[in-house]
């Protein structure tokens, strides 16, 4: 018997291409269309978390190194809420917010930066959906 490798699925079944943050950027998009264009791969699950650390720094503005720029690929979802204040990783609310449109904006961009893939879903190939992962309970909630 195999061990489980998430979502009812035996090893090898998933293809995963992750990044802190879930944010859609060239590296992302190639292993996507590798994926989906040539090894087969029918639904691309954009997966957020509760809690994520990268969604916390970018409401933090953090800095540090690299992780700046990477925090940078977060920000355009938070301008997207409209948050008045200063933004902060201790506004729970906030944090969950930007979490969810962060992975609705990753959707997005998935089909609007991959012409690949935006061919296949267009021809009924490929499907991209959006979900929150909630770490404490272990529940996945669908994006509509």
């Amino acid at each position: 018997m195999f061990p489980r490798a998430g979502f009812d699925q035996r090893l090898g079944d998933i293809f995963a291409a992750r990044i802190a943050g879930n944010f859609v950027n060239t590296d992302i998009l190639g292993s996507l269309e590798f994926a989906t264009q040539l090894a087969g791969a029918k639904l691309i699950v954009v997966l957020g978390h509760t809690e994520c650390g990268a969604i916390k720094g970018a409401a933090d503005n953090a800095k540090l190194g690299n992780l700046t720029a990477m925090l940078e690929n977060i920000r355009p979802s938070l301008k997207k809420l409209n948050y008045q204040g200063v933004p902060s990783s201790k506004d729970k609310e906030l944090v969950q917010r930007l979490a969810d449109q962060n992975a609705k904006d990753a959707v997005a961009k998935v089909t609007q930066k991959s012409a690949v893939i935006k061919n296949l879903v267009a021809l009924g190939k490929v499907k991209v959906v959006g979900a929150m992962h909630d770490i404490s309970t272990g529940k996945i909630t669908w994006f509509a």
